[in-house]
């Protein structure tokens, strides 16, 4: 067997061993890449990332490329597991790690964070206590409710105080206020338009609201959403001071379900079906609608409990309805009425039954009795 046969199976070996089978940044399974200057395996996207990394971290692929004795023997010292205890020493229990569906913007900064600013080694202190703080302030790009133009906003978060407070010029009243323990924050680039598109959405006057921005930079925008969470975890300690961290840290924030255009129908369902943009959120299990994506207000909201409950979904329309451009039905059945819906495709239609199967059947929490209640009112009117 030549050197490079016999490289390859050691390295193959490797990858079978403890944490490697995952991708050492965003957890993708099988990597086939790797860094052999930090010592770890790493997927195809986040290999993209290292290589804007120059004089950190250099890639190599791990079947294609050829691999001498010395890099191997790299690669033997160190991988996934040895690279995370000292690369990952001390990230705050908030600090968001990205996954591997997650947007490229939440990769970038993650792995520059690790491995390119050193943040997380046990000798940075500095930049962990600026962090952990939950305090921001600085300018975003935010659009505007009415016209849909960005503009810039001076935006000031306060950790201590649970409030973000946005305004339009330095000398004047803030023009919103948001409080954190209401407060949800996804990233949205394809939705927003904007690699670096965030959305803030929290209850205003007892309705939903969504804010959208960005901002220009990768850092500073991944910056502002990490200085959000540390703010819900200061939340939720404080009023859930029970629970464990373990529980809490699912709940600072969340991407949603599942979003896209569905065709609805009214109460009566006698009126005619028209497109609207749903947003599944599965943990307050509601299902919001809007007009277009990127309105301001949800025009209805749904809450969905438990199947144990009277909650149900099912595919097809009831006998004798029938969408208007989209023929494929989803009926929700809740103990007061049934909401119907129409889909573009299958596909779509699956994963929107998946989805709300997902909610259906995960258990309520006594938080989600009193939602129910002030819900079922109002979507009467739906």
């Amino acid at each position: 067997m030549n050197i490079r046969d016999m490289n390859k199976r050691i390295l193959l070996q490797l990858l079978g061993e403890g944490e490697n089978n995952k991708c050492a940044d965003c957890g993708a399974a099988d990597p086939d890449w790797a860094s052999y200057t930090l010592g770890v395996f790493i997927c195809l996207n986040c290999s993209g990332i290292h290589r804007n990394l120059p004089g950190i971290s250099r890639v190599k692929s791990i079947r294609l490329d050829f691999w001498d004795d010395e890099i191997i023997e790299c690669m033997r010292k160190h991988g996934n597991r040895v690279a995370k205890k000292y690369y990952e020493a001390n990230v705050p229990p908030f600090y968001y790690k990205p996954q591997a569906s997650d947007c490229i913007v939440l990769k970038e900064q993650w792995i520059r964070a690790k491995y390119e600013r050193i943040e997380f080694t046990d000798a940075n202190t500095e930049q962990q206590l600026s962090v952990t703080s939950g305090d921001r302030v600085g300018f975003l790009w935010k659009r505007g409710k009415d016209n849909g133009n960005f503009q810039e906003r001076n935006f000031r978060l306060l950790g201590k105080e649970g409030v973000i407070f946005y305004y339009t010029k330095e000398d004047k009243e803030p023009k919103g206020v948001i409080q954190v323990s209401d407060l949800n924050a996804t990233f949205q680039p394809e939705k927003i338009g904007n690699a670096n598109g965030l959305q803030m959405t929290y209850l205003k006057d007892g309705r939903t609201r969504s804010i959208f921005v960005y901002h220009k930079n990768g850092k500073d925008i991944v910056d502002w959403f990490n200085a959000i969470r540390a703010a819900r975890f200061r939340y939720l300690k404080s009023a859930f001071p029970t629970n464990s961290d373990a529980e809490l840290i699912p709940k600072l924030t969340r991407n949603y379900v599942k979003e896209g255009y569905m065709e609805k129908t009214g109460p009566r369902q006698k009126e005619a079906f028209k497109r609207r943009w749903f947003t599944l959120d599965n943990q307050d299990r509601k299902l919001l609608y809007f007009k277009e994506p990127l309105d301001a207000y949800a025009q209805g909201e749904v809450f969905i409990g438990h199947s144990e409950y009277g909650y149900n979904v099912t595919e097809g329309l009831p006998p004798g309805l029938k969408g208007n451009k989209w023929r494929l039905g989803i009926t929700i059945e809740t103990p007061e009425r049934k909401f119907v819906f129409t889909c573009q495709d299958d596909e779509d239609l699956n994963e929107w039954i998946v989805a709300f199967k997902e909610v259906i059947f995960k258990p309520m929490s006594p938080q989600d009795y009193t939602v129910e209640a002030s819900l079922r009112r109002k979507q009467k009117r739906w």
